[in-house]
């Protein structure tokens, strides 16, 4: 589901973006000055954020994942590379995506997404 959810971000499928969490995922992006919230709030703000950018990749990575039964939890390294509004250069960032996954009827979902940024180049142009 990781994959899907680097693969809806970067190519603006919202529906698949919604699709890989938990009805009450708690998702939380306020290390990049996100939304901490729930799973509608949150896809809402990503659509909105990343439809303003022409380019964007995400790598997922170096996954550690010890699964129990039906639920599951660890994290996960991301590589962000972007073109941002009023930067010249591509932004770049990195960090770890704590996860608590859940098999749900129909395919394992991320029931909690704490993204913790730990650096970004250059600042964007609102942060500097």
């Amino acid at each position: 589901m990781l994959y899907d959810y680097a693969w809806a971000c970067d190519n603006g499928d919202w529906d698949l973006l919604g699709s890989v969490f938990t009805s009450d995922a708690l998702l939380d992006y306020s290390s990049t000055a996100g939304p901490a919230g729930g799973r509608e709030e949150v896809v809402a703000w990503l659509r909105e954020s990343l439809s303003q950018l022409p380019v964007i990749q995400h790598v997922v990575s170096n996954f550690q994942i010890e699964v129990k039964r039906d639920r599951a939890q660890g994290r996960a390294m991301f590589f962000t590379a972007a073109k941002i509004p009023g930067l010249d250069t591509m932004l770049t960032t990195g960090g770890y995506y704590d996860l608590a996954l859940r098999r749900e009827s129909d395919a394992w979902k991320i029931a909690r997404l704490v993204e913790d940024n730990r650096w970004m180049s250059p600042s964007p142009p609102d942060r500097t």
